[in-house]
């Protein structure tokens, strides 16, 4: 920090790449019918916020850089007491963290675009103490001094082992077979109306049977 200085200013992405994709998003919403058309599907957009849909390499490599600043400048600017919560220093082996500094990294950059400090004061108000709360309780001091090994990991490969998965591929397959049977049942008897002539008549349709 230049002496003197006594609060740094968010860094904002410096990134062509990460400018391009947040362009090609904006585009999806608000270009016209033939940008629209050749951004293709638009679901397969690389959204920096969210760094798993960035798979283009440079890309993804910007991605993790911007993170990594604007965890810098958090740590800096918004943790005065290390008990209340600071990311720690090995963020990028927390899943959990990845997804919540790329969420804070774009609120804080649209703030950046605003034109009055509504959209600030929101995010001092909910945003940070709410991230705060949730790194407190998630990685709690684990990694104070260094990086420890997922607490969670055994209970994990327990999940995914075999004799715990089939009885929920099973489940799930008797539901779908029991909407399948469903479906192959006769339905239910429908409700008919009788006129005053004794004609039956579709309540639905109002058509004479």
């Amino acid at each position: 920090m230049p002496d003197g200085q006594l609060v740094r200013r968010f860094p904002v992405p410096d990134s062509r790449l990460i400018d391009n994709a947040y362009w090609d998003i904006d585009r999806s919403e608000n270009g016209t019918d033939t940008e629209k058309l050749f951004l293709g599907d638009h679901n397969r957009l690389p959204k920096p916020w969210d760094v798993a849909t960035c798979t283009e390499p440079d890309l993804r490599r910007d991605v993790w850089d911007w993170y990594d600043r604007v965890v810098i400048w958090f740590n800096h600017e918004y943790v005065w007491d290390p008990a209340a919560g600071m990311v720690p220093p090995c963020w990028p082996l927390h899943p959990h963290l990845v997804h919540e500094i790329g969420v804070i990294a774009d609120q804080r950059r649209r703030i950046e675009m605003a034109t009055n400090a509504n959209a600030l004061e929101e995010w001092h108000r909910y945003a940070v103490p709410a991230f705060l709360e949730r790194l407190q309780k998630r990685a709690k001091q684990h990694c104070d001094d260094h990086h420890q090994p997922w607490p969670a990991r055994t209970r994990f490969a327990h999940h995914l082992a075999r004799d715990q998965a089939n009885p929920r591929v099973e489940a799930f397959e008797a539901d779908v077979n029991s909407q399948q049977r469903m479906e192959g049942e006769p339905g239910r008897p429908k409700l008919l109306l009788v006129d005053e002539s004794g004609d039956l008549v579709d309540p639905e349709t109002g058509q004479v049977l």
